[in-house]
């Protein structure tokens, strides 16, 4: 193993002579500060927009969590159209598919737009469904469509295989 004495003298004089520089400057200090007042006071503010830089620049930089919208398969059971209360309540094959285009949430102009049909002409449909099904909104005429068997639960016919899921990753 090296002798390491001569390293730890070199060591100890040139932390005496730091110290020594140190107090040299703290007894200059009032002249330093009569001398030099706008560096000081200048290099201080530096120091100060550098920290509050560094802290912005690690802040805002930060990593952020992004969500990710991605499809997957789900199996749902086959749709069996309840015949009998269609027939009871008297709906029509077409206020049934009226009310079909209602549960997947679409307004009269885009029923009307799909259906190439005039929008007085879904309303009067609409009106119709209400009155057969014993409602007064659209939700619940949908909620009573789904009870009775006219509509299918939980997602829409066009879109029945698929259901997005939001996965979240942190981007950054």
């Amino acid at each position: 193993m090296p002798d390491r004495s001569p390293l730890l003298r070199i060591a100890l004089w040139a932390g005496a002579g730091g110290v020594l520089i140190a107090l040299l400057e703290v007894l200059q200090y009032r002249y330093l500060v009569r001398a030099y007042p706008f560096e000081i006071y200048g290099g201080l503010i530096a120091v100060v927009f550098a920290v509050l830089g560094l802290y912005g620049g690690r802040r805002w930089s930060r990593a952020r969590e992004v969500v990710v919208v991605q499809e997957v398969r789900v199996p749902v059971e086959e749709f069996e159209l309840d015949e009998e209360n269609l027939r009871r309540t008297g709906i029509t094959p077409r206020e049934r598919e009226i009310l079909g285009l209602v549960a997947e949430g679409l307004s009269n102009r885009q029923i009307a737009d799909r259906l190439f049909v005039t929008e007085s002409t879904v309303k009067t449909h609409v009106y119709r469904l209400f009155d057969k099904l014993d409602v007064r909104r659209r939700v619940q005429a949908v909620q009573r469509g789904r009870e009775l068997g006219l509509v299918p639960w939980g997602v829409n016919e066009s879109a029945r295989s698929r259901s997005p899921v939001e996965n979240r990753t942190k981007v950054g």
